[in-house]
């Protein structure tokens, strides 16, 4: 059997800080996940995260202003449907990300494992940012597996990547409070323009390190885009006790 990865694909992960593999969901998995996550919408099942939440630029006041009520991410999504807890443990992603971490792999419910939605008018923009921002690990090496549901683009808010810079040394001064690349800091321009689309189709999916930059633009289609998100750690990462990160629970991965 030849191995989840080339040792070209797990040179290029840490050299760039992600790698997109195409076709890796069904069609017809993506569109019952899809048709759950649309159920969960409409019914607002918690637990939810809503734009007016987040306090981005753009975002409404309060979850009473004009589009409040816009969800931004289905949370816990491992425990909503026995189609989302399947791909979170899919053998295979397993297999890749053990891979790449080199020793078993541990699923953290405590961050992302959420269907992240963005919608036209009030589905805000994210500045660049590293996931691991808030997140309390022994080290700020996590990996995370974004299943796209349907096409993500420029138009409709798909995701940019800076590669590399999940080995970037930033001075403070580059960071905002919330641990955002600064626009208004002439040094940070030169660091957008190296930031690239990630176009994926429904059935691709990214995984990417904790540390890579990443941003997202407005939705300006007329659908609502949707993704699967799950983050995972090495088994000698853990959490830092008492943080929020070791507030959830975990679930280990079968070994390859």
């Amino acid at each position: 059997m030849s191995p989840a990865l080339s040792a070209s694909q797990i040179d290029q992960f840490h050299r760039d800080g992600y790698l997109i593999f195409r076709g890796m969901v069904a069609p017809d998995t993506c569109a019952q996940m899809l048709a759950l996550a649309l159920r969960d919408l409409q019914a607002e099942v918690e637990p939810l995260e809503y734009e007016a939440d987040v306090g981005y630029a753009g975002a409404p006041g309060s979850r009473d202003a004009l589009g409040g009520r816009t969800v931004r991410r289905l949370r816990g999504a491992f425990a909503r449907d026995a189609l989302l807890r399947d791909w979170a443990l899919n053998p295979l992603v397993g297999a890749r990300l053990q891979l790449l971490l080199e020793e078993p792999v541990i699923l953290t419910l405590a961050h992302h494992n959420s269907v992240m939605t963005k919608h036209r008018d009030f589905g805000t923009a994210t500045g660049w940012h590293r996931d691991s921002r808030y997140w309390s690990f022994a080290r700020t090496e996590l990996i995370s597996v974004w299943l796209a549901l349907g096409n993500e683009h420029a138009s409709n808010g798909g995701l940019k990547v800076i590669p590399g810079s999940h080995h970037w040394k930033l001075a403070p001064e580059q960071l905002d409070a919330l641990d955002f690349l600064r626009p208004d800091v002439a040094q940070n321009q030169a660091l957008f323009a190296q930031g690239i689309p990630v176009n994926l189709d429904a059935g691709d999916v990214l995984f990417f390190h904790s540390g890579l930059f990443h941003a997202a633009g407005r939705n300006d289609s007329g659908q609502i885009k949707t993704s699967v998100v799950f983050a995972y750690r090495a088994a000698s990462n853990p959490p830092q006790p008492g943080s929020n990160s070791a507030a959830a629970g975990e679930v280990r991965l079968a070994d390859a």
